[in-house]
């Protein structure tokens, strides 16, 4: 389900991505990020690889997620790159607790690209608002559940702004589920509304991710990776039945620049041994790229 053709990375390309990350692609996060190479962040190939911060919705403050936390145990991960859950980062209209919050994310040194999941519906300025703030944080694109009867709104919006949509799959019994359904829901509308590829909810629904890459093609805005067994048990990378290093093939093949949100649900209340798990065996796929 692609808007245009894209040729797939040569082996050269792929190499060099893997040199690259020696120190850094000097066009991803450490241009971000003031220039600086980040050594910690070797070993992610061509990916912008990150967290959805939902990861870490555990580390609470006065019962509310803390953001502060987060970003701290983010920088401790050796990452730079986050989606953001909206109790993290939540909607405002206010200049002052933008500018703020825009400092605090870069003095902790993690670039938001993605924020979601959100709602969309047909109230013109709720949805506004949301676009508002986006393009006020710098956010590339928004995941989000969009209402059905409102995509001629959605349609207008990321026009206007310029900042794509990517429809999140939930799992079974959601309305967006299914590869095929998502595609046939996005078939007639602007190239700038495509998937959130949701890899682990894919898997509960017994789809394949790696098809939702060759389905969506270039517009897939964002990736939530995450593994699960036998359809139900989410679980740590390399341990379910997500076929990693196909869908990094997959996504490398299409020059995905989008980012890469790790996304562990389980362990809320300290998941940190448990996304390190998920982050080596992230490496050891990324790792497959450069062999091939």
């Amino acid at each position: 389900m692609s808007s245009g053709e894209h040729r797939g990375w040569t082996r050269r390309q792929v190499l060099g991505a893997g040199v690259a990350a020696a120190g850094l692609l000097t066009t991803g996060p450490a241009r971000l990020l003031g220039g600086a190479l980040r050594e910690e962040e070797a070993g992610y190939g061509p990916f912008k690889v990150g967290l959805q911060s939902y990861s870490l919705r555990g580390y609470e403050s006065d019962g509310k997620p803390d953001r502060a936390k987060a970003l701290a145990v983010t920088r401790d991960l050796g990452l730079h790159h986050w989606e953001a859950f909206p109790a993290h980062v939540p909607v405002t209209e206010d200049e002052a607790a933008i500018k703020a919050m825009k400092s605090e994310f870069e003095a902790a040194g993690v670039h938001l690209g993605g924020y979601g999941v959100v709602a969309l519906g047909k109230d013109e300025r709720a949805d506004r608002r949301i676009f508002e703030f986006a393009k006020a944080m710098g956010i590339a694109y928004i995941s989000a559940d969009p209402d059905p009867e409102g995509f001629a709104l959605v349609d207008k919006l990321v026009d206007e702004y310029g900042i794509p949509v990517g429809i999140h799959n939930h799992g079974p019994g959601h309305r967006f589920a299914l590869i095929d359904t998502i595609a046939r829901a996005i078939k007639d509308h602007s190239p700038k509304i495509g998937c959130c590829i949701d890899t682990g909810h894919f898997l509960r629904s017994r789809e394949d991710p790696v098809r939702a890459v060759e389905v969506f093609g270039d517009r897939i805005y964002g990736v939530h990776l995450k593994d699960v067994k036998d359809a139900e048990t989410f679980t740590v990378l390399g341990r379910g039945d997500l076929r990693t290093d196909a869908l990094l093939k997959a996504l490398a093949g299409r020059k995905y620049s989008y980012n890469l949100a790790l996304e562990y649900e389980e362990k809320p209340e300290d998941p940190v041994e448990d996304i390190k798990a998920c982050l080596a065996a992230l490496k050891k796929s990324v790792a497959t790229l450069a062999a091939r």
